[in-house]
């Protein structure tokens, strides 16, 4: 599990609590563990197949341990000394409890009459970006003696010094330096590198400091040369500036009850500025984001050592929080654990402020549009970060005189169609998610720029794109593709309902006809009387690839970003459900075996014996079901790729179709079982694929939420246990729990606000078909709040006389009584 800040790089706790991977040292490598593996597909061909051809999921990465770092305890119990390392041949038993982001790992061993838990995890609070990106790790230790005697305890800790490792691998250029450094708050060893010529690795990756640190200051921190004997003083080593490879904190010796317990809490931290010469954007060359608050390692240690009380109680505030609800455990864990990615190498932000990243690991660079509007995480736990790279990227750097918006900025200078429209529903989400009107009124000319250059591309004027463009399946498909069709469709609908909050009538009418007259050519001319289609051009018909008369997975992917932003329906809702109960029927496999068997060339993110849908299938049995030219991209229609997988979920749900939304998300829950593989690295194009983070959408549709900051508007109709219902929410300004709860003849609503804010002036909330409501009460506290309400087919809505504010560790309480 990642357990680095976000936009840090990439730390990794294992099973056993040790931490591995290491990718801190800016080499931007492909994958994980770059490499190719020889693979067999169905017809036992043997391929090559690298990290973004998904080598980890054929065979998962471990043991990545390029620099000696670890844990050990010491137990004198009984006249017999113990000591046993962190590390799973020690230990009986370990149980792992892997709730990113906070991981609670317990060792069990027996013969010893102990209770060991390590709390693992780096700050991380929904947002907060800036104490969310700390380059530390913290690694906390808890003992308790069940035994009926004293217990003597000595925890020690060590770590290499890697810095300038590689770019320096000899004593020629210098020597590696270990400080001791004893603080208020902290005992630390800081390590870094003297080189002999300062300016020789200015620029190398490696160049930096690391830092080893014990949370207070009962302990003995020093330089040791044998990490193997961590409790053993060497006296030819003195505490104070030493060369040497491995640094070393000890702590003192704790004398420890019978039923009592002491925590022993210790801080990796790491400060390595140069980004890497492969992220080739003027502003990589500021260095990571981390450098405004930080001069070097020693200062991440001191900080989280000051603050640590604050940084340690919200990070666990918000794993307690998103837990502590009524939605099935698995599916909390899967629909959160992908937004991990942006505490791997997956994602970057710069000193300047700009967040930057690969689509995975390494591999296809520049916030690829047409991938990270998949994405649903980001912009609903850190809005600040997505909104300054809407506006300072997409509306920025990337947009284009006539509207367009480069795809990856500055490596690919030309829109791709669907990244256009998703990225025009994104600024639609961060304006929802801001509390004010600010960031559309900055940005409203811009707005509206990129919408009319959807609009432009419909030559024929009948509502449906269809100019060529790029997609996000790597090729310039010809004809009305039902899936971009509706994409532009939900985008043109949230540029008219910007325009009417910004109270441009003239355009607001300009995309109203266009979603009008694309809605009803798209279900009279794309609807094949069971699902959504791909119409050749008239002219070129199928000479060229494309999806055609097949099913293809993301047909009403436009209604489904539709329920992410809260714009209704744009399609039919009985077509729209017969398109995905066709998904259901012809491309949802139980067992993906014998049609990968069958359908070769795709990558392996799906194999024997494992559950998921397909990209794309052939109902009609066509013999040239994708077109007369069929290029390498074709592999695409037969795989399974999860960002996609997650996308059509989160459709389901918010459509009623609750079993096959959350047989889906299972499945790739399944796929990604720790017995198989890692759970926090779902794969597309290489590891930690930013697209995956579409499963958050499915727990949005599953809680029925929607917001608007601006509108001061909320609302929650959850799709299932409607009548015992508890779910973590996130605005604009705060966030808490929802909980709606039935008793007799009354129904009561509650939002426990845990940290910042919510500002409210309107709520729809769930009620009961058939239910009139006779009495209901609006309480914050003792606060009796005024307010109007009106009973739809939507269900109930207040609206309040003023805006109300709820501040942390308040509550607004709503009853119904009927």
């Amino acid at each position: 599990m990642p357990v680095g800040g976000i936009n840090c790089g990439t730390v990794y706790l294992g099973g056993d609590g040790r931490l591995w991977l290491w990718d801190i040292f800016n080499t931007n490598q492909e994958g994980i563990e770059p490499k190719k593996i020889s693979w067999y597909d169905g017809q036992h061909i043997e391929r090559k197949i690298a990290s973004r051809d998904g080598a980890c999921y054929v065979e998962p990465a471990k043991d990545i341990r390029p620099l000696e770092q670890g844990f050990a305890i010491q137990f004198k119990y009984n006249g017999t000394t113990t000591i046993k390392r962190f590390h799973w041949d020690d230990w009986s038993e370990i149980k792992f409890e892997a709730t990113f982001p906070v991981a609670v790992i317990h060792y069990i061993d027996n013969s010893l009459p102990v209770s060991v838990k390590l709390t693992a995890f780096a700050p991380f609070i929904p947002l907060d970006e800036i104490n969310s990106n700390i380059p530390v790790t913290i690694q906390s230790f808890e003992i308790t003696n069940t035994g009926k005697k004293d217990m003597e305890i000595t925890v020690a800790g060590w770590l290499e010094n890697a810095v300038n490792k590689w770019s320096a691998p000899t004593n020629n250029d210098g020597r590696r330096v270990n400080t001791v450094v004893g603080a208020k708050e902290h005992v630390s060893v800081y390590a870094t590198f003297d080189a002999v010529d300062k300016n020789k690795f200015t620029e190398a990756g490696d160049s930096g400091s690391m830092c080893l640190s014990l949370i207070g200051t009962n302990g003995t921190a020093m330089p040791i040369l044998d990490h193997t004997s961590p409790f053993n003083k060497n006296p030819e080593v003195e505490a104070g500036d030493k060369e040497s490879p491995i640094a070393g904190i000890v702590t003192g010796k704790i004398s420890l009850m019978p039923g009592k317990s002491v925590k022993k809490e210790f801080a990796v931290s790491w400060h390595f500025p140069n980004v890497g010469k492969r992220i080739n954007v003027p502003d990589a060359a500021s260095g990571h984001y981390y450098l405004n608050k930080f001069a070097d390692a020693l200062a991440v240690a001191a900080y989280v050592a000051q603050n640590f009380t604050h940084l340690v109680s919200q990070t666990k505030l918000w794993r307690k929080t998103w837990y502590d609800s009524t939605l099935p455990w698995w599916f909390l864990e899967r629909t959160f654990a992908n937004i991990s990615a942006l505490a791997t190498t997956t994602s970057h932000r710069f000193k300047t402020g700009r967040s930057w990243a690969w689509e995975g690991v390494g591999a296809c660079e520049g916030n690829c549009t047409h991938v990270w509007q998949y994405a649903q995480a980001a912009g609903r736990i850190f809005p600040g970060i997505e909104k300054d790279n809407r506006q300072r990227v997409d509306l920025g750097l990337s947009l284009m005189e006539d509207g367009g918006i480069w795809f990856r900025g500055e490596y690919e200078k030309r829109p791709a169609i669907d990244g256009q429209a998703g990225t025009v529903l994104r600024v639609y989400r961060e304006h929802q998610m801001s509390r004010d009107d600010t960031f559309l009124r900055d940005n409203w000319t811009k707005i509206k720029m990129a919408t009319r250059f959807i609009i432009k591309q419909d030559v024929n004027k009948d509502g449906m794109e269809d100019v060529p463009m790029e997609n996000t399946l790597d090729a310039v498909w010809d004809g009305e593709i039902a899936w971009i069709v509706g994409l532009c469709l939900a985008a043109v609908r949230a540029g008219e309902m910007m325009a009417v909050e910004m109270k441009d009538t003239t355009f607001a009418l300009e995309c109203k006809e266009y979603v009008q007259a694309g809605r009803r050519n798209m279900e009279e001319k794309l609807f094949n009387g069971e699902y959504f289609i791909h119409r050749p051009d008239a002219a070129k018909g199928r000479k060229k690839l494309g999806s055609y008369n097949t099913c293809h997975i993301d047909q009403v992917y436009g209604q489904s970003w539709a329920f992410q932003v809260g714009l209704g329906r744009i399609l039919d809702k009985e077509k729209t459900l017969s398109a995905l109960r066709s998904l259901w029927k012809y491309n949802f496999k139980s067992d993906v075996g014998p049609y990968i068997e069958t359908h070769t060339g795709g990558r392996p993110y799906a194999l024997s014996g494992e559950s998921g849908m397909i990209m794309n299938t052939n109902p009609s049995n066509e013999p040239k079901p994708y077109g007369e030219d069929t290029t390498w991209q074709l592999g695409y229609f037969h795989e399974c790729m999860s960002g996609f997988e997650h996308q059509v979920a989160s459709h389901m749900m918010a459509e009623g179709m609750t079993d096959e939304a959350l047989t889906l998300t299972r499945a790739v829950h399944d796929r990604y079982h720790a017995v198989k593989r890692n759970p926090f690295n779902e794969i597309e194009c290489s590891d930690h694929y930013a697209r995956a983070m579409a499963s958050y959408g499915t727990f949005i549709t599953a809680c029925g939420f929607e917001y608007h900051g601006p509108n001061g508007f909320i609302a929650f109709s959850p799709q299932w246990n409607q009548q015992d219902f508890k779910a973590p929410f996130v605005t604009a300004e705060g966030w808490g729990s929802y909980s709606q709860q039935s008793g007799q003849n009354k129904k009561g609503y509650r939002f426990d606000i845990k940290y910042g804010l919510l500002r409210v002036k309107k709520i729809r909330l769930q009620i009961e078909k058939g239910q009139e409501a006779k009495k209901i009460t609006a309480m914050s506290g003792t606060n009796n709040i005024p307010f109007q309400y009106q009973q739809t087919s939507d269900g109930l809505i207040l609206e309040f006389t003023s805006p109300e504010t709820i501040q942390t560790n308040k509550s607004l309480v709503i009853t119904i009584h009927s």
